[in-house]
C-alpha cells in the first residue's frame, strides 16, 4: 500500500522544532521510511531514537489532539465491530467507545480527512478523535480483532534474539537454543520467554496466566493493579504450563494437584528470581509467577515514603540490641522491601547478621542468608534453631508461619538477639492477638516485642496529569476519617491520564503504621485486652498514625487520591481527637 507522506512530514517538523532529533538523523529516518514503506514514527521507535510515550506526548501537544495509551485501553468489542478489520488495519484506526451518537476513535493520523469522512458516513456518528501511534494501534487491532493465533505470531516477532538462561535448584542451566530445535515447541518457548522478558522490562510484580472456557488471558500486576498483556490461543495452554513446569523442575504430568516451584533467569546481565504457583481450575491450570528483581529494590528507609513519626519509631527499634520487630500486611504490601531496607541500614561488620528466607529474594553482601527447603527438612524452625547456635547478633526471619517458629523467635528475642520478621495481619494491634492465638503466652509477647507495624502500598498520582478532584462534602470527609484541621481548605486531586503514566498513576509509596511497646500497652496485653482496645489506646495516648491517617495525609499533600485511600486502607474506629468517623444513620422503620 502506497503511503501518504504529508503527515510524516508534519511529524518530522514537530521533532525538528522540538530539537528532539537532529536534522541529519531526521533525513535518514525519512529515507528509511520511504524505502521500507513504513511511517516515520515506526522508524524512530525501531531505532530507539525517541521514547514512545515522549513521541506521543509531543505530537498530541503540537497537534492539539488528546493522547491515549493503547496499552491499557480495552476497546468495547461491540463498538469495534462497526469498522471492518481490513479498514481499521489499512488506515491504522480503532473505535474505542460510543456514547449515543458520538464515536471515540483512536487514530494515528488525525488529518486523514478522506478516511474520517468515510467513517462518519458508514457509522452515522460524529467522531471524537484521540491520538495514538501507528504501532500501538496495530498491536491493539491484533489484540481486539484476532486475539488468538494472530496475536501469538505478532508478539513472537517482538522477541527477536533476546536470550534467557534459566536455572533451578534441581535442574542445571537449561539450554534454550537446544530445546528450541523442536519446531513444535519453539513458538511456545519463545512466547513464554516474551511474557517474562516484557514483564521484567515493564517492572511488574506478578504474571498471571489464567485459563477460561474459550481463551487464555495473560495479565501483569503493575503498581498493585492487574492489566491484560496477551491473549494466547486456548490450544496452547497445556504447552505453556508444561514449559513453565520444566523451568521450575516440576512434574509436567501432574495436572490435578497444586504445585509450587521457582527458577532464576539471567537476562542482559541481570539476575532475576521467580516464584511460581500452579493451581488446577475448572478450565485448566492457572499460573502465577512472582518476580523478585533485585534491580528494583530500594535500600533506604528514607526512600519508602513513611510518615516522619513512623520512620522514627522504626529506626529507634532497629537500633536496639535485642527484641522482636514485626512488619505485617498482605502479600505484595512491601514487607520484604522494608525488612531489607532495615537490614541495609543496621548492617555493620562488627555484627553477625543471619537471615532465613523462603526464598532468598535479594542477596546482600555481608549477610549470611539461609534458603529454606522444606523437601529436604530445612524448615524455618529447623533453620532458626541452627542459626541460634551460630552466635548471631541479628536474625531476620522471612515469615513466621507456625507456632514452632514464633516460639523460637520469641525466645531468641528474650535472650539477647534482635529479631526481624513478618506476619500476615490487617493492622499493627491485631498482630498481638495473632501471636497469642498462635499459642504464645501474653507475658512473653509483651516482654519480647519492641515494635509491631503494618504496611500497605498506595499508588502515587502522576505529577504531570493529576487534576483537582473538586470539593467533597464535609460529612463525606468525616466519614472517610478527616478531622480537625484536615477539614479546612481541603484540596484533593484525582488521576488524569497522560503518556507518562498508567491511568493517572506513576509508581507506589509505602504507608506504615507503627505501634511501639509502651508500658501501658504491655500491661493491656498481659490483661488480655482486645486488638481494638490496643489500637484505641495507641491512637489516643501514644500518637499512633494509622494506615488510614497515613493515606489521608498523603491525599492532602496531593501525592495520592481519595480513591486510593479507600482502596488500600480500612476506616478507623476512633480518630486522634477522640471523635469517631461519621457513619450513615440507620433508616427508620416504616
Amino acid at each position: 500500500m502506497a503511503r501518504s507522506r504529508s503527515f510524516d512530514k508534519r511529524v518530522v517538523r514537530i521533532l525538528a522544532d522540538a530539537a528532539v532529533v537532529d536534522e541529519a538523523t531526521l533525513e535518514q529516518v525519512q529515507e528509511a521510511s520511504i524505502k521500507e514503506n513504513v511511517s516515520v514514527s515506526s522508524v524512530l521507535l525501531k531505532r530507539n531514537l525517541v521514547d514512545e510515550n515522549e513521541l506521543l506526548g509531543l505530537m498530541a501537544e503540537r497537534l492539539r489532539v488528546t493522547p491515549i495509551n493503547m496499552h491499557d485501553c480495552m476497546p468495547d468489542p461491540e463498538v469495534v465491530r462497526v469498522v471492518p478489520q481490513e479498514t481499521a488495519t489499512e488506515h491504522h484506526i480503532i473505535p474505542i467507545s460510543r456514547i449515543e451518537n458520538v464515536l471515540t476513535v483512536a487514530v494515528s493520523n488525525p488529518f486523514d480527512v478522506v478516511t474520517l469522512d468515510q467513517l462518519r458516513n458508514s457509522t452515522g456518528c460524529e467522531l471524537r478523535l484521540v491520538l495514538s501511534l501507528e504501532e500501538s494501534i496495530d498491536r491493539a487491532l491484533t489484540r481486539v480483532y484476532n486475539p488468538g493465533a494472530a496475536e501469538l505470531k505478532s508478539v513472537l516477532g517482538e522477541m527477536g534474539d533476546t536470550q534467557i538462561q534459566v536455572t533451578t535448584d534441581d535442574v542445571d542451566e537449561l539450554d534454550i537454543e537446544a530445546i528450541s530445535k523442536d519446531e513444535n515447541e519453539s513458538p511456545v518457548i519463545k512466547f513464554v520467554n516474551l511474557v517474562i522478558y516484557q514483564a521484567i522490562k515493564e517492572k511488574v510484580s506478578d504474571i498471571h496466566i489464567e485459563p477460561f472456557e474459550k481463551h487464555v488471558r495473560v495479565r501483569y500486576r503493575e503498581d498493585g493493579i492487574c492489566h491484560e498483556a496477551f491473549k494466547p490461543p486456548k490450544a496452547l495452554l497445556n504447552s505453556i504450563v508444561s514449559r513453565i513446569k520444566i523451568m521450575c523442575g516440576l512434574d509436567i504430568a501432574e495436572r490435578r494437584r497444586p504445585q509450587d516451584g521457582k527458577f532464576q533467569i539471567k537476562m542482559e546481565g541481570r539476575q532475576v528470581d521467580f516464584r511460581v504457583s500452579i493451581l488446577p481450575t475448572v478450565h485448566g491450570e492457572k499460573v502465577v509467577m512472582r518476580i523478585l528483581d533485585g534491580g528494583n529494590l530500594a535500600l533506604s528507609l528514607d526512600s519508602l515514603g513513611f510518615e516522619e513519626a513512623a520512620l522514627k519509631d522504626f529506626q529507634e527499634s532497629i537500633a536496639s540490641s535485642y527484641g522482636m520487630i514485626l512488619v505485617t500486611g498482605p502479600t505484595g504490601s512491601g514487607k520484604s522491601t522494608t525488612l531489607y531496607s532495615a537490614v541495609k541500614e543496621i548492617l555493620d561488620d562488627k555484627l553477625n547478621f543471619v537471615t532465613v528466607e523462603d526464598p532468598v529474594e535479594y542477596q546482600l553482601y555481608g549477610v549470611n542468608q539461609v534458603h529454606v527447603n522444606e523437601k529436604r527438612g530445612l524448615t524455618f524452625a529447623a533453620a532458626l534453631r541452627s542459626i541460634l547456635r551460630q552466635d548471631p547478633d541479628i536474625v531476620m526471619i522471612g515469615e513466621i508461619r507456625d507456632t514452632e517458629t514464633i516460639n523460637i523467635a520469641i525466645k531468641a528475642a528474650l535472650t539477647g538477639h534482635l529479631v526481624l520478621s513478618t506476619l500476615h495481619t490487617n493492622d499493627a494491634p491485631s498482630t498481638i492477638t495473632r501471636m497469642i492465638d498462635m499459642g504464645v503466652d501474653p507475658f512473653m509477647v509483651s516482654s519480647a516485642t519492641l515494635l509491631v507495624s503494618a504496611q500497605r502500598l498506595a499508588r502515587r498520582l502522576c505529577k504531570y496529569c493529576k487534576i483537582p478532584a473538586g470539593d467533597l462534602p464535609e460529612e463525606r470527609l468525616r466519614t472517610i476519617g478527616f478531622y480537625g484541621e484536615q477539614l479546612k481548605n481541603v484540596e484533593l486531586f484525582k488521576p488524569g491520564g497522560c503518556p507518562r503514566c498508567k491511568n493517572g498513576y506513576a509508581g507506589r509509596f509505602a504507608l506504615l503504621e507503627t505501634m511501639p511497646m509502651t508500658e501501658d500497652i504491655r500491661r493491656m496485653i498481659i490483661e488480655g485486652e482486645s486488638a481494638l482496645a490496643l489500637k484505641n489506646e495507641a491512637i489516643l495516648n501514644h500518637g499512633m498514625i494509622t494506615l488510614r491517617q497515613c493515606a489521608i495525609r498523603n491525599a492532602l499533600r496531593g501525592i495520592t487520591s481519595i480513591e486510593e485511600v479507600l482502596r488500600v486502607t480500612m476506616p478507623d474506629d476512633i480518630l486522634p481527637d477522640g471523635s469517631r468517623p461519621m457513619a450513615r444513620k440507620p433508616a427508620k422503620d416504616g
